[in-house]
């Protein structure tokens, strides 16, 4: 193999579809107003007290050009669509063409946790009730991981490599991660790189109910009459993540290429850490998810010391916060008090493979405009009172780094720090 080729890796572009709004700019505007985006289910019907979640508002895969109402029954895997759509808005955002320079050297990373499973619950209904020869042919394509990147190039002419980084939780980051070594080492100069997730069906919202992994929205708490309060990641009364559908898409580039093309960068993918747990499939594991965070802080050609912002995992669950923050203690020491540490999901739930790659799109924008965005529902805990949050609204503050962090099931961690530039 060919030598790498060291290079800086840019972030040029990016975009997202979250409860907070279907696009970047509807997110980003409600994001800053301190907003949360969870209601009461609509996509499907459900008994699970797990009900408020958090739903891409106005989504219509039929309000786009480029998609029939054929397509959409035979694509009836939402995450095919809505990776296509980001990855169009991404690169755009961007301003990289697919011409006959750029499409070769376009790879597309989207991972997901739970892929098309809402397109094998519309095929075990229609076996069910109308039998065998009901079951779509295209059952199997809607299943493929890898697909939405696949229609995405074949909408949009890149001919890299394609694949879905298959991290759990930690998938959006994997993505970021994996893309940046491959545009570092020469193997392509671009990447889409994100991850996509459409998981609300009942058996999903009702298995997470079932492991008490999801918030139980009950009389007598304060999201039930107002479910925009239901995720409140380090505050007393957490009890459970809000989960959401969602989608977030990071366009990066070879800073040769960058600046041959013109394109601007609004962020440097400046160091990652990975590690695995051996340890439990859904309890966090303190000493690798610790190792994770200094390994992202020094492959930056960091320390501790001059990080000065950290977007949390902060899935509102009272044993992972609880775990986070000690491990966050361990990392920074006694200066923890004096570094911001937000929680995106408090405003747009946890969206499982989607989450880091729709955080680090808010995040990058954050840094870029000198703001950090705000935990939301945050009520003091005493437990973890040297934690800086945010809490509840936006503030000016000018930084040039953070630390973005991802874990998921099966204990798979990943952290990225990025660098403004």
């Amino acid at each position: 193999m060919k030598a790498p080729l060291n290079r800086k890796v840019y972030v040029i572009g990016y975009d997202a579809a979250t409860a907070l709004g279907s696009t970047f700019t509807a997110t980003w505007q409600r994001a800053v107003r301190g907003e949360a985006g969870f209601r009461r289910v609509t996509r499907c019907q459900t008994t699970s007290r797990s009900n408020v979640v958090g739903e891409i508002p106005d989504w219509d895969p039929l309000a786009f050009d480029f998609i029939e109402a054929r397509d959409a029954r035979n694509w009836n895997a939402d995450f095919v669509f809505l990776t296509m759509v980001l990855c169009q808005r991404a690169l755009a955002h961007a301003g990289l063409p697919m011409d006959a320079e750029t499409a070769p050297r376009t790879a597309c990373l989207v991972g997901s946790a739970l892929n098309g499973s809402d397109a094998l619950r519309i095929a075990i209904d229609n076996y069910t009730r109308h039998g065998a020869t009901k079951v779509s042919p295209y059952l199997l394509p809607n299943l493929c991981a890898n697909l939405p990147a696949g229609k995405a190039g074949m909408q949009l002419g890149f001919t890299g490599p394609i694949f879905s980084p298959q991290g759990a939780c930690a998938s959006g980051n994997h993505a970021i991660a994996l893309g940046a070594r491959m545009i570092r080492d020469g193997d392509c100069d671009f990447v889409i790189a994100g991850g996509v997730e459409t998981c609300l069906i009942p058996e999903i919202i009702q298995g997470f109910a079932n492991m008490w992994a999801t918030i139980k929205v009950e009389p007598g708490d304060r999201a039930f009459n107002d479910p925009t309060q239901a995720s409140r990641p380090f505050s007393i009364d957490r009890k459970g993540f809000v989960l959401a559908e969602g989608a977030g898409a990071l366009v990066l580039a070879a800073e040769d290429r960058a600046a041959a093309l013109g394109l601007t960068p609004k962020a440097e993918v400046a160091g990652v850490g990975w590690s695995s747990d051996a340890h439990h499939f859904t309890l966090p594991h303190k000493a690798t998810i610790i190792r994770a965070m200094a390994e992202a802080i020094d492959d930056a050609g960091l320390t501790p010391g001059d990080i000065p912002h950290v977007n949390a995992h902060g899935t509102s669950t009272p044993k992972g916060d609880k775990v986070e923050v000690e491990c966050l203690r361990s990392v920074f020491g006694s200066r923890l008090h004096q570094i911001p540490v937000t929680a995106t999901k408090s405003q747009v739930g946890h969206t499982l493979g989607a989450a880091a790659a729709v955080e680090a799109a808010l995040g990058i924008e954050a840094m870029h405009q000198g703001i950090l965005l705000p935990t939301a529902n945050h009520i003091p805990d005493p437990d973890l009172d040297d934690l800086d949050v945010v809490p509840n609204q936006a503030r000016r503050q000018r930084y040039e780094h953070f630390l973005s962090n991802a874990f998921g099931f099966g204990g798979t961690n990943c952290c990225i720090v990025f660098r403004g530039v």
